[in-house]
């Protein structure tokens, strides 16, 4: 049985050669490169895999709607929960309570 596409999950996918393709996101990869673990994978900025309790700290100034400052480049924030979404990033912030951020804004400790 052909898996689906691990990009957008298409119940398309051929076989082509050795690879699979999806013909709707166009996607390709080698059966045995499937990655094991199931669900959400978030990478920070430097492409290291985050989970869920890692620390990490801000790469630059983050401007924050309704709020009288900036979240500072260097800010460390433990504990995080990946989330689905644009802003994958569930945590709480020493100073502006629970926020929500985008992993390329981050890398990890």
């Amino acid at each position: 049985m052909i898996p689906n596409c691990p990009k957008c999950q298409s119940e398309y996918v051929y076989e082509d050669g050795h690879l699979l393709v999806c013909p709707e996101c166009a996607y390709e990869w080698s059966p045995e490169d499937v990655v094991e673990e199931e669900g959400l994978v978030v990478k920070d900025s430097n492409g290291t895999v985050l989970s869920d309790g890692d620390s990490v700290t801000v790469i630059k100034d983050l401007k924050v709607k309704g709020a009288p400052k900036d979240i500072k480049k260097g800010t460390r924030v433990k504990n995080i929960r990946l989330v689905e979404g644009d802003h994958n990033i569930d945590c709480k912030i020493d100073g502006f309570g629970a926020m929500s951020l985008k992993s390329e804004f981050v890398k990890k400790l």
